[in-house]
């Protein structure tokens, strides 16, 4: 079972970058996936959500408009578009898999390092 997160890096703020993280060892289209971020200092925060069928998905208020998830089943691939990124959004990125509506998350991937520069 394993989850590899890539695409992080360091960017200005206003810039963009997409993250992803290809999924092994479960049925991919079986599970819910989501992103996570954790900043210095601060507790992990569920960041967004997508259903496993694609369907429906979820963000926080603080990333709602710039970041969209996505996910290509086809490529056991769950996907995280960051637009219009700022120095709080500076935090390492973590994807999971799991079952939304019970808000359990039982596989994690590495993380991905952003960094948001002023």
């Amino acid at each position: 079972v394993q989850l590899q997160a890539s695409g992080g890096g360091l960017v200005q703020a206003g810039g963009s970058l997409r993250l992803s993280c290809a999924a092994s060892g479960r049925t991919f289209s079986n599970y819910d996936m989501a992103w996570f971020r954790q900043a210095p200092g601060k507790e992990r925060e569920l960041t967004a959500y997508i259903y496993r069928t694609g369907t429906y998905t979820s963000y926080a208020d603080s990333v709602k408009g710039r970041f969209t998830i996505t996910r290509d089943n086809a490529k056991n691939t769950v996907y995280l578009q960051m637009n219009g990124l700022k120095p709080e959004d500076t935090a390492v990125y973590y994807c999971a898999r799991g079952v939304a509506t019970a808000g359990r998350w039982f596989d994690w991937g590495q993380g991905t390092q952003v960094t948001v520069s002023s």
